[in-house]
């Protein structure tokens, strides 16, 4: 059980902050008089990814265990550590099945980070890299595109001023292991690929202004140089029940807001649910059937359980408000309903 916090013990820290409301904008690079769309392009703190970090639950201590990874790699900057000596490349791989929230952990990291490090750094940049746009169509050309990339990324680094995050998604395509491109099952140039990333990396890892963070579904497809260069390597995996139970509320909770949930009930919370030993009462009632309908989930990836709530409306409620009751059965319907559907892709395959 958690322990009350006293609050004259803390110090209280207050970020303020202005979001940048203009939404990415596109690095081009040039190829054979063509223009490639290699990357997009945030200034932070965005619009786009207010309130992301919120939204995001895990079981474990995954979003703080990478703040602190971001706050050591700082200080030990500040320190001037020999790298020699003791080494970190400021690159995070979230590695897990597709759906569960890798590049929203890394969008939303990077927007909290340029929150809370203002004092330090006037403004944050995200640089989501198109990783499929860099494999050239003309042979022999994509570890120069993504050499030119890099140089892209230079240059926003040498502004002192500027916290940069470095986003790579499904980094499997650019890291494509080099062992499987010498038995001849992947092409030479991913071998350069590969290669020209690596290079990178090793470059810009001296800037203490930077952090590479990196996604993938398919780990095993990975170049092992690039793994050991990862400082952290987490796994994100489907969500528990009770961080299930903690989407559905979340979820409830902004359908009460927008009165399409009315009238608003009060839900209790797993602990509240622990603490009277899940007994059935007419307060408790509402909350059980979400616990319920929370364990017939298990398996539903997050990507998943935030669409069905407008699935259980679209599909079983078709009306401006309905109430509490009338929702949580429309959603155990549209849970039935996503498993059949799964059984049915299945079978069809």
């Amino acid at each position: 059980m958690q322990e009350p916090i006293d609050l004259g013990k803390c110090n209280i820290c207050v970020h303020v902050f202005q979001l940048n409301e203009e939404g990415p904008s596109a690095e081009n690079l040039e190829e054979e008089n063509e223009e490639l769309v290699a990357a997009n392009h945030w200034i932070l703190p965005a619009v786009d990814f207010h309130g992301l970090w919120e939204s995001l639950i895990y079981d474990c201590e995954i979003k703080s265990n990478l703040l602190d990874y971001v706050t050591t790699t700082l200080l030990f900057s500040d320190k001037n550590v020999d790298s020699n000596l003791i080494a970190w490349n400021r690159v995070v791989l979230l590695h897990g099945p597709p759906g569960t929230g890798k590049t929203s952990l890394c969008k939303a990291l990077a927007q909290k980070l340029s929150i809370r490090l203002a004092s330090r750094y006037r403004y944050g940049q995200l640089i989501e890299i198109n990783s499929h746009s860099l494999f050239s169509k003309w042979f022999s050309e994509s570890g120069k595109l993504v050499t030119k990339m890099f140089q892209k990324i230079q240059e926003l680094i040498d502004d002192k001023d500027a916290l940069v995050f470095v986003l790579i998604d499904e980094v499997e395509s650019l890291t494509a292991a080099r062992s499987a491109c010498r038995a001849g099952t992947e092409p030479s140039d991913a071998i350069r690929v590969v290669n020209a990333v690596l290079t990178q990396i090793d470059q810009i890892k001296r800037y203490p202004n930077v952090v590479i963070l990196t996604t993938s579904n398919i780990t095993e497809k990975i170049d092992l140089a690039f793994v050991d260069r990862a400082d952290i390597k987490q796994y994100i995996g489907p969500p528990s029940p009770s961080a299930i139970f903690n989407i559905y509320i979340s979820c409830i909770e902004e359908l009460m807001r927008c009165q399409i949930i009315y009238p608003r009930q009060q839900l209790l919370t797993l602990r509240d649910l622990e603490m009277i030993g899940y007994v059935e009462n007419n307060v408790s009632k509402l909350s059980l059937l979400l616990n319920d309908i929370s364990r017939k989930s298990v398996g539903l990836s997050g990507r998943v359980l935030r669409k069905l709530p407008f699935l259980a409306h679209a599909l079983f409620i078709q009306s401006p408000s309905v109430t509490i009751e009338k929702f949580l059965e429309a959603l155990s319907l549209a849970v039935n309903k996503q498993f059949e559907e799964r059984n049915t892709l299945k079978k069809s395959i």
